[in-house]
């Protein structure tokens, strides 16, 4: 269904994209936390330094079609150096989980202005197939943050606790689907987007985020495995508002990587 892919392939990479890189650069300043940032829309942090990740997202049930599950698979490269130059990170998405026969590509670029800030722009869903397209490509910029504070930085780990981006965007960002306008919710959203993270007890952020189309909700939490390899989860509520979709759904990702 147009639009619910686009949401649901972002999901699968929407955890990654702090925790592959920010160990990679020494500093005495806070970074970002190593938690999911986002549910549904772009951060300007992004994966470089040769990074190798992979995660997997679902949606039930998916908009306008009753009690089915969605999902995605994606794996994913960065490399670059964001705090010289510029970092890059490509995503490939396997958008039919049963037959492996749609492809698409997510393709953002970062620079990063301290630790504390970044500013981003990409391109999603550039499609790899000759597959029926059921969703178009979308066009983002963003812009991150992270907060200083004595209240807003977590002692023991040096990061801080308080993260948003801002941005704009085109396709997803805005575009209603054909159910959407059938039911009288119009044909367009915001076209701009937001998230906001906070770092509860130093062990999970809660999240929510504006897509340009409706609000969400979730948590995530990422687990260490040894000293070096993250393991993501998020969890959400997609949908909360009127303004798309027929009802709330769960969302959910998983994801890790490592650094070559």
């Amino acid at each position: 269904m147009k639009k619910f892919k686009k949401v649901c392939s972002f999901l699968g990479t929407a955890g990654l994209l702090i925790a592959g890189s920010l160990d990679a650069k020494a500093s005495d300043s806070f970074f970002p936390n190593i938690h999911g940032k986002s549910l549904t829309t772009p951060v300007a942090w992004g994966n470089a330094y040769g990074t190798i990740y992979a995660g997997a997202s679902l949606t039930t049930p998916s908009p306008y079609l009753d009690n089915e599950t969605d999902g995605a698979y994606a794996v994913g490269l960065g490399i670059g150096n964001p705090h010289e130059n510029l970092g890059l990170q490509a995503t490939v998405l396997v958008l039919n989980i049963d037959q492996f026969n749609r492809f698409a590509m997510n393709v953002h670029a970062f620079r990063c202005f301290g630790d504390a800030s970044a500013i981003g722009v990409g391109v999603e869903n550039i499609r790899l197939d000759n597959a029926t397209n059921d969703s178009d490509k979308s066009y983002y910029v963003v812009y991150s943050h992270c907060v200083d504070g004595d209240s807003l930085v977590n002692p023991a780990t040096g990061r801080s606790k308080l993260h948003f981006s801002i941005g704009a965007g085109s396709g997803r960002f805005g575009d209603k689907s054909e159910f959407d306008i059938a039911s009288g919710k119009g044909e367009h959203g915001t076209y701009v987007f937001g998230n906001v993270a906070y770092e509860l007890f130093n062990e999970f952020n809660i999240i929510s985020d504006w897509n340009g189309l409706n609000l969400n909700a979730g948590i995530s939490k990422t687990f260490l495995l040894g000293n070096n390899v993250p393991f993501v989860v998020t969890l959400g509520a997609a949908d909360l508002t009127r303004n798309s979709g027929d009802g709330v759904r769960f969302i959910a990702s998983i994801g890790t990587g490592f650094t070559l």
